[in-house]
């Protein structure tokens, strides 16, 4: 199997990441690893190639600039070998034996990915965040953990690195994310792979820990690149409308659309005015594309604080 570490100033985290891959399996023969720094200004490079030396089979790539973590994503699927593949960011780390067990639950199933649960760690603590599907260990179709629209589902878990993956979605167009995206990159993705695929699961494993708070951390910081988001609900938007069944999945597209939204507003706050004004033109431009009726259904069910902080960008909606 392979996984995917693409990593960008991850030097103070990363060495903890590689040395857990190299736990992952009784024969380390069986992980491939690709690595990816991507634009660096500290060591992340040299520590990808120090520590790649434990692993019999490695290819460290390097970026001169940063691409994002979607398109660095993107160059380690090009070097995909063997049946599975998964990803791990620069600052998270795994059990042991986390992939080998994923790898004998994917045989046994027969599925196109499974998901799983994962543990935060912040500042020494640590919680379990459990994936949000009632069902453990049987395989079904993905469309199934799309719905309701009112309630979390997989669809709201996008989170890459929480899950492994065959290849066949890889051959069928499924793996790949938005090119060029900074942020949010895996909401187009986790939809079109919940549309796309035939059969997934929701397995126990041995956790994957995932380190929130950090400093630069893309979801710590309030400058252009969290924008991104606004063309990443876009193409969601767009794979869900050229579904078969969009009725059925646009009441759940919307709903997420206007929670996201309304999370960026409440942390405009902390953008610079011209990001602000920017974040308000997107915002509208995006909803601008949902039709009045099915808008109005979506804020009916919103609490009443996320509506108050859409309520200006509704009535401009309107007006257009």
């Amino acid at each position: 199997m392979t996984v995917i570490l693409p990593a960008k100033d991850a030097g103070a985290y990363i060495g903890t990441t590689l040395a857990t891959l190299a736990r992952q399996f009784d024969d380390i023969a069986h992980l491939k690893l690709v690595a990816i720094d991507d634009g660096s200004r500290d060591d992340t490079g040299g520590q990808m190639r120090h520590f790649g030396e434990r692993f019999t089979h490695v290819e460290v790539l390097a970026n001169p600039e940063p691409v994002g973590l979607a398109s660095a994503r993107n160059q380690g699927l090009a070097h995909v070998e063997g049946d599975f593949y998964c990803f791990v960011d620069g600052d998270d780390w795994m059990q042991p034996l986390r992939l080998q067990s994923l790898v004998t639950t994917m045989r046994a199933l027969d599925t196109d990915f499974v998901r799983t649960d994962h543990v935060t760690a912040t500042e020494g603590r640590r919680r379990l965040v459990r994936a949000p599907f009632a069902w453990r260990g049987r395989a079904v179709s993905p469309r199934e953990a799309i719905l309701p629209a009112d309630e979390s589902t997989m669809v709201d878990y996008p989170y890459a690195w929480a899950g492994m993956f065959h290849r066949r979605t890889l051959d069928q167009g499924l793996a790949e994310f938005p090119p060029g995206l900074f942020t949010a990159e895996d909401r187009p993705w986790i939809w079109r792979l919940h549309l796309g695929a035939s059969s997934f699961a929701v397995v126990d494993a041995p956790a994957l820990l995932y380190r929130r708070g950090v400093t630069d951390s893309l979801t710590q910081v309030f400058d252009r690149r969290q924008l991104d988001f606004l063309p990443a609900f876009s193409l969601a938007l767009d794979a869900v409308e050229a579904d078969a069944e969009a009725d059925r999945f646009r009441p759940k597209i919307v709903a997420t659309t206007l929670a996201v939204c309304s999370h960026h507003l409440f942390r405009a706050r902390g953008m610079a005015v011209a990001d602000r004004a920017r974040l308000r033109v997107g915002i509208r431009e995006l909803l601008g594309r949902v039709p009045g009726a099915e808008l109005d259904e979506a804020l009916s069910r919103l609490s009443d604080r996320r509506r108050r902080l859409l309520a200006r960008t509704i009535r401009e909606v309107r007006r257009t």
